[in-house]
């Protein structure tokens, strides 16, 4: 059953990035902010890849990282070293170093790359919503920084112990416990703070959308809550689900025959049909209105919105992408 993988295919707002088996990467869609830019084909190495809404960051063998896309022109991140770890917000970039604490660079009008980061130490893992970011610590607390506006990094993460595993949404977090229970905080104005999920047991996966959030159980099912003004929960009964990816406004779920379902909000034809003709899916992503499925012959398959070619057949010639390691029982990453 999944646990925890790293993704080797991530997705933007309007674009798309694919980590290759030979540690190169190919990207697709928008290229107004440069997501797309050829500079990206220059990179080698790469072990890890995440997207925000207009930019991506790769993280290469050697603990540096690579930055492209919108507002990611300072060099500041060029000098970092034994990086181990890496996330993104809409304009903020995280670095998790080898001896446990972070560095943050990129915007910083909301305090994401407060100085106060910088006296956190046992980190082992770091997560980025739109403008806050939450690290996992060692001994299974949290702490939060950046955007507070929706309650974001509101004291009452500070309670909670036996944390193993976080999701960020835009304004909202969901910390995943040790007993398979999972806790919210942050925005709710769209119900991603429910008290409704207070009541949920043998959970092992928690992913966030923009506004809505998803749990998969240990029986291979899924529940949503939140973003009911958008029908983000409107759902079949899926069974045997491995993993689940989530969008703007949409769903997507892996099955462990290798097909998938979808669910949410149809906007841009996130639930263009061609998605159930996919067979041998190992991993799926979600952009804000686009769906990107890896395949186990390495290959990808994309449905949705195709307004800025998210969906252009230029990904139909991109081969041999790295398959997803086998699932780690642990969040644990130094």
């Amino acid at each position: 059953m999944f646990v925890n993988q790293r993704n080797t295919i991530a997705c933007g707002m309007c674009h798309s990035v694919a980590l290759l088996s030979d540690g190169t990467v190919r990207c697709w869609g928008n290229n107004n902010w440069h997501q797309c830019n050829s500079v990206h084909l220059t990179f080698t190495n790469v072990i890890q890849l995440v997207c925000k809404e207009k930019h991506s960051v790769a993280l290469l063998s050697n603990g540096t990282v690579r930055c492209w896309g919108h507002k990611q022109r300072n060099p500041f991140h060029i000098s970092l070293t034994n990086i181990v770890q890496i996330d993104c917000g809409i304009s903020h970039s995280v670095a998790l170093l080898s001896n446990g604490t972070v560095r943050c660079w990129g915007n910083n009008k909301l305090n994401q790359c407060d100085p106060v980061h910088l006296s956190i130490t046992d980190v082992m893992q770091v997560f980025c919503g739109l403008n806050h970011s939450v690290a996992l610590l060692l001994n299974n607390t949290i702490q939060c920084w950046g955007d507070n506006s929706r309650n974001q990094c509101d004291s009452i993460h500070k309670t909670f112990t036996n944390v193993i595993q976080i999701s960020c949404g835009y304004s909202h977090s969901v910390a995943l416990f040790s007993n398979n229970t999972i806790q919210c905080w942050g925005d709710n104005k769209y119900n991603q703070c429910d008290i409704v999920h207070r009541t949920f047991t043998d959970v092992i996966q928690v992913v966030c959308g923009h506004y809505h959030s998803v749990a998969l159980f240990k029986n291979g099912s899924v529940q949503s809550w939140g973003g009911y003004f958008y029908r983000k929960c409107i759902f079949e009964e899926f069974t045997n689900v491995i993993q689940v990816a989530c969008g703007s406004s949409h769903s997507v779920a892996l099955l462990s025959n290798g097909t998938i379902r979808c669910w949410g909000n149809n906007d841009g034809n996130t639930f263009d049909p061609i998605y159930h003709t996919f067979t041998n899916v190992v991993q799926v992503a979600c952009g804000t209105w686009h769906s990107v499925a890896l395949l186990a012959d390495g290959t990808v398959r994309v449905w949705g919105d195709n307004l800025f070619n998210q969906c252009d057949p230029v990904h139909l010639t991109i081969t041999n992408v790295q398959l997803p390691s086998p699932p780690d029982t642990t969040v644990l990453l130094w």
